[in-house]
């Protein structure tokens, strides 16, 4: 859950990172540890080693990495704070494809050991390819260090696996030289505040926990879409797509929190436990039914928010022929009995109208029979709506009387805001799993069989695509996606939810 002092690192921790010189450690890694380092829970003995290809000495790293600090950290370098917390940092020459290069981290860690007189727990965060994990990590359970299994941990950034049989081959192959609880397989929407909130929301709250299945909720929609295409990522996105990309990790992961069970304790395996009941219970969709669950797009040419924009076709990297999807919308259902026939919607997309990440619940309408006619010109449901991004906000809208002689309604929000509410600003999501990863905290990480599930989900669709030719473009850019995902909720006679634009001061 969201940090506090109570999680203070006491223990020296040392963190390692393969790709130290690369954008995501620039970006998001280092940021997250100088902000942890500024709130106070880094232990008074850490070290932080970048490891790359890259010849780098420590202070052309440090000043390499400050440029990060300024540009991306939600704090910059004020009050000498950089000064206080660079020297922590240093940096190895190290490529991973040559195993003697490793006996260099050996001989590190020794050297912090020996001059903090104590032993440190080992973080190792693996920001590389996909298909460097393997072989990095092979060498790293052969050094002197990891053979302590207690104190070594592994973070494995995504995409774990490009389809279910990849995500078990690399799962059997870590297992076979890591134990499962070393294992932080991450995804840093997990992280986020108001994802993590869902759980306080459900569990700590009498008033939902009742009405939170079949009998009082209608549908659940998940919209996590984007404003951008896919810039200068058309390498990376030919191999994966909208589906795999989003919906395999993120939304699923969310889904999870919407429908799991009321777990017995915050332990980490209880909560994963959970997640992995709902991944389990998601009906199956046979490949001959994918066109009547899975809605696929890519955008066109056109015009976003007054610039001209290329075409994914036409974008750096990226087969002019492509049937890879960059929008993705499928109907699943969860069956067991809190859920069963209760339809879950989820969409994601590149291009799209507004940037928002988005949970509704939709509530069953209440009778209307007792109200005059005017009343029930006004009916609506009841909805309550989680924002992730960009506004952090839980909403429920509920229907009041308007002021005046007849019985007419009208539809209100009550709004809780994160802004609103709290002075101190939120924990960038890679804070929050970075103490938990150093503190030995798995919960909001993804285990093996949770991996796996969510594999399972998706591959009947991904297979059915990849058999198949794509119409291809089929939406605008500045749009919500083609026209068939529109179709795939009103044949069922419901629409997509967004909430109104925030005006502007």
């Amino acid at each position: 859950m969201a940090v506090s002092n109570s999680n203070k690192l006491s223990k020296p921790t040392i963190v390692i990172i393969f790709g130290g010189s690369g954008d995501l450690n620039q970006r998001k890694l280092t940021p997250a540890l100088y902000n942890l380092f500024l709130d106070n829970f880094m232990p008074s003995k850490f070290a932080i080693i970048g490891l790359g290809r890259t010849e780098y000495s420590d202070k052309k790293y440090r000043d390499h990495l400050l440029t990060g600090i300024n540009e991306f950290s939600r704090r910059k370098d004020e009050s000498g704070n950089w000064d206080k917390f660079s020297p922590y940092i240093t940096y190895l020459t190290l490529d991973a494809g040559k195993d003697e290069d490793f006996k260099k981290i050996d001989d590190k860690v020794d050297a912090l050991q020996k001059e903090w007189n104590e032993k440190a727990n080992v973080l190792f965060y693996l920001s590389v390819a996909p298909q460097l994990v393997p072989e990095i990590a092979a060498n790293l359970s052969k050094l002197k260090l990891s053979q302590d299994r207690s104190s070594v941990r592994i973070v494995v950034e995504k995409p774990f696996g490009h389809d279910l049989k990849s995500a078990v081959e690399l799962n059997h192959q870590l297992n076979a030289l890591f134990d499962e609880d070393q294992i932080y397989r991450i995804d840093h929407y997990l992280g986020k505040e108001t994802v993590q909130n869902i759980l306080a929301l459900r569990f700590a709250n009498s008033l939902f926990e009742p009405i939170w299945n079949r009998n009082y909720i209608d549908h659940v929609q998940i919209t996590a879409a984007e404003t951008v295409g896919v810039e200068d990522r058309g390498g990376y996105y030919e191999q994966s797509g909208a589906l795999r990309d989003m919906v395999q990790n993120h939304i699923l992961q969310i889904l999870c929190m919407v429908a799991m069970e009321a777990p017995v304790s915050f332990e980490a395996n209880e909560i994963r436990n959970k997640k992995a009941d709902v991944v389990n219970a998601i009906r199956a969709i046979k490949k001959e039914e994918v066109s009547q669950y899975a809605v696929r797009g890519q955008y066109s040419s056109g015009w976003m928010k007054g610039k001209q924009v290329n075409a994914y076709r036409q974008e750096k990297n990226v087969n002019p022929n492509s049937k890879v999807e960059t929008f993705a919308a499928v109907k699943l259902f969860v069956d067991n009995w809190r859920w069963q026939d209760v339809p879950f919607y989820v969409r994601t997309g590149k291009y799209l109208h507004e940037k928002t990440t988005l949970i509704t619940i939709q509530f069953k309408k209440a009778p209307s029979f007792a109200f005059p006619p005017e009343a029930a010109e006004t009916w609506r449901s009841n909805r309550l709506t989680i924002s992730i991004q960009p506004e952090m906000d839980i909403r429920i809208r509920f229907q009041a009387k308007k002021p005046g002689q007849s019985m007419a309604l009208n539809n209100v929000d009550m709004t809780f805001s994160y802004n609103e509410a709290y002075n101190t600003p939120q924990p960038e999501a890679y804070e929050t799993l970075l103490l938990d990863a150093m503190n030995g905290n798995a919960t909001q990480f993804m285990r093996a069989d949770q991996v796996e599930g969510a594999w399972r989900v998706v591959m009947p669709i991904l297979e059915s695509w990849e058999a198949k030719n794509a119409d291809f473009p089929n939406y605008a850019p500045d749009s919500w996606g083609p026209e068939d995902a529109e179709s795939l909720i009103a044949r069922d006679g419901r629409n997509w939810i967004t909430l109104p634009l925030k005006k502007k001061d």
